[in-house]
């Protein structure tokens, strides 16, 4: 591996300015939260265009397309300037949503949410310069601020998407999401100092490494693996709430469904509060912890079939997710300064197939036993993470 470490930009590990950090989480939220629009929709996407299956595929074809991004996409945040390759994604992913706004079928809106999903990965540009940026003693709670960022997008894109999906159609939905992507390219082409790459390996030879570095960091293969398990219980969740609650118990529309992306905003306050505590303990403890919520979220959905057990249940499930994501992040990037953006793309290349196959398998799951199926896979999905890290340390030992 050829470095060029005595080339990167005096701002590398100096600390990040409060002004620039908060630009940071909020353009990365605004990245994300591409992936997500569509969630709270799906009963309107489906309504237009009839075709049932298909549209169950556009969450999972965002996912993939996010997985896909991330794998082929993150490791040029080692070989590039930072700075444009993050102002082009978000120029990318601006045209991306105009095709998906403009979308004749249901088909053609499954392509362009591939494409959204690949340039959305922008998001995880930005999580592994602000890491690169901060100091060592304040490296985990910048990742915390900047995921909260991230999560926020999450949540509030919901929101947004079925209120406005609701009031004036999912359409106008993308189109919103244009000018977003825009400001935010504009954003960080003002606020992000020019960050030289950290080695001058080829292309191809960056995503041959990717083999390497999997073989070579256990750590790595544990917080992957487990993040993958509870990203795919996450997106089980949010894949089927809309569709579960339209059902005649509930009788609710697009709008309700979006208005939960609310109340698991509770999950925003867990990311900059894990990173803190990472950095004073340790986070493998916050890692554990986390899944232990996920599985016991999931008991919340299965046994107690209210909107109340929905809404603490979603507080309980955001809380643990975020947390164990934060604190993964935490253990991933310590492992190699020089490879921050291609040990990135392992970790969220690995929890967004998870994600994808969450969708799927939840899609799957609705069709054929309802929500007491899905309560069930995303039970397991959990659990399969718990089992992950307490099997990746047994053997760490």
């Amino acid at each position: 591996m050829t470095t060029v470490t005595s080339h990167v930009h005096a701002h590398a590990g100096t600390g990040v300015g409060g002004i620039q950090l908060l630009a940071m989480a909020a353009a990365a939220g605004i990245a994300v939260a591409n992936i997500y629009y569509n969630q709270p929709m799906l009963g309107l996407i489906e309504a237009e265009f009839g075709e049932h299956s298909a549209a169950g595929l556009i969450s999972t074809a965002t996912q993939l397309g996010y997985a896909v991004g991330l794998f082929l996409l993150l490791p040029l945040g080692d070989l590039l300037h930072r700075r444009r390759l993050i102002v082009v994604q978000f120029v990318v992913l601006a045209a991306a949503l105009v095709l998906a706004a403009v979308a004749p079928s249901a088909w053609t809106l499954i392509f362009a949410s591939l494409l959204v999903g690949a340039a959305s990965t922008v998001a995880q540009q930005i999580v592994p310069f602000a890491a690169t940026l901060a100091t060592p003693e304040k490296r985990g709670a910048t990742i915390g601020t900047v995921m909260a960022g991230v999560l926020s997008g999450i949540l509030f894109s919901r929101t947004l998407s079925g209120f406005v999906g609701e009031h004036a159609g999912w359409r106008e939905m993308f189109w919103i999401g244009v000018p977003l992507a825009l400001a935010a390219a504009i954003a960080m082409y003002v606020s992000l100092p020019e960050h030289r790459p950290t080695s001058r390996m080829q292309y191809h030879r960056a995503i041959a490494s990717l083999a390497h570095l999997w073989v070579r960091e256990p750590a790595l293969r544990t917080a992957a693996l487990m993040q993958a398990a509870l990203f795919a219980s996450f997106t089980s969740f949010w894949t089927i709430l809309a569709l579960h609650l339209q059902e005649p118990a509930f009788g609710l529309g697009a709008q309700v469904a979006g208005l939960f992306g609310i109340v698991g905003a509770v999950g925003v306050f867990a990311a900059p509060l894990a990173g803190r505590l990472a950095d004073r303990q340790g986070p493998h403890f916050v890692v554990r912890l986390g899944a232990v919520l996920a599985m016991v979220a999931w008991l919340i959905f299965g046994f107690w079939p209210s909107i109340a057990a929905l809404v603490i249940g979603v507080i309980v499930l955001d809380f643990g997710i975020q947390s164990a994501l934060v604190s993964n992040q935490h253990i991933v990037y310590a492992l190699d300064p020089e490879a921050r953006s291609r040990l990135n793309t392992i970790f969220m290349t690995a929890m967004f197939l998870g994600g994808a196959f969450g969708s799927a398998a939840a899609t799957f799951a609705w069709l054929h036993g309802g929500w007491s199926f899905v309560s069930v896979l995303g039970l397991v999905l959990a659990g399969v993470g718990v089992v992950i890290k307490l099997w990746g340390g047994r053997k760490a030992a």
